[in-house]
């Protein structure tokens, strides 16, 4: 690991401050759970790191009506743990929970778990690919076990968070700060697919923080769960996972938002899917309907065809135990 300067800043403007303009110079430190990994690996060498995890601004889990807004450094132990989480958007603390080890969950935000980096073994390996500014992705004709199957290219990865498919599915809003202005947008618009940009997976400028996300009360009527299927039961990332949130009336399904995760470059709305249950009641035919309707259009590579008939199945066992 190279020598670098550290950085602890007063307030949200001057850390913004002192990422500056220059992308890969300055880095963001909160939990530091793969930041300090790709570090020590010579995947990141910056010339200064600007922690900002005690920073107030950034910390806290805020109930409201209708929504509740959670700090971007909020730990993820916390997330899992809040009342008002489980209570307003339980979806959320299932997908928390889903991360890591305990040891993990204790140290990793939730806003660092958004931004995180790929898991992709060439990039992890310093293979000159897309994600490292080369052209080209070695996993496309290579080790691809665990790479996309949905709109994939021309990088292959799959986006490694558990909880993006949740907040996508539940419809919240991310808010991000360069220190003198805020926007913010639906989390859906916050990730980059490779097609867009294949060097960056979200859409943070040099000097941008993302600050808050804001999560919407789940719907009335509404039921949720988080399935995710790992190699190994614990401290993995998904071959896939799914997030899905079905409103019902009368016995028939009036909404549903199916996310998922481990298949694709980004969380990836099954929009397929879910117009597959509306207005049915949802069953075995309905379920096993909406898993064919998820991988609608999947192009697995050489080795990860395995994953097409794994996330249909999967689809179809989320929504059954909705039923």
């Amino acid at each position: 690991m190279n020598n670098f300067a550290y950085i602890r800043p007063t307030t949200l403007r001057n850390a913004a401050a002192q990422l500056g303009k220059e992308r890969g110079k300055a880095m963001l430190l909160a939990g530091g759970t793969d930041l300090l990994g790709e570090m020590k690996d010579d995947l990141r060498v910056p010339e200064r790191l600007v922690a900002i995890k005690h920073l107030r601004e950034l910390q806290g889990i805020r109930p409201g009506r209708g929504a509740v807004r959670i700090g971007a450094a909020t730990l993820l132990v916390d997330v899992v743990e809040s009342t008002a989480v489980r209570e307003q958007a339980p979806l959320l603390a299932m997908a928390a929970d889903k991360v890591g080890t305990p040891q993990i969950r204790n140290m990793a935000t939730i806003g660092g778990n958004l931004c995180q980096r790929p898991r992709c073994w060439y990039y992890r390996n310093n293979y000159p690919c897309f994600k490292h500014g080369g052209s080209v992705c070695y996993s496309a004709t290579g080790e691809n076990d665990f790479h996309a199957i949905l709109e994939g290219g021309p990088s292959y990865i799959v986006h490694p968070s558990d909880i993006a498919p949740a907040l996508v599915a539940l419809g919240a809003t991310v808010k991000i700060s360069s220190g003198g202005r805020e926007r913010s947008m639906p989390i859906e618009k916050f990730f980059v697919s490779p097609k867009q940009d294949p060097t960056r997976e979200n859409i943070l400028q040099s000097n941008e923080i993302l600050t808050e996300i804001e999560v919407p009360s789940a719907p009335a009527g509404s039921k949720a769960t988080y399935v995710k299927e790992m190699v190994r039961e614990i401290w993995d990332f998904a071959l896939c996972s799914v997030a899905a949130m079905v409103t019902t009336k009368n016995g028939t399904v009036e909404d549903a938002r199916i996310v998922l995760g481990g298949v694709a470059p980004f969380p990836y709305r099954a929009v397929r899917a879910e117009a597959a249950l509306r207005g049915k009641r949802l069953d075995e035919t309905t379920a096993a309907a909406a898993g064919a309707a998820a991988v609608d259009g999947a192009r697995p590579l050489s080795r990860n065809a395995y994953k097409v008939p794994l996330t249909q199945a999967t689809v179809a066992r989320a929504l059954l135990s909705l039923a």
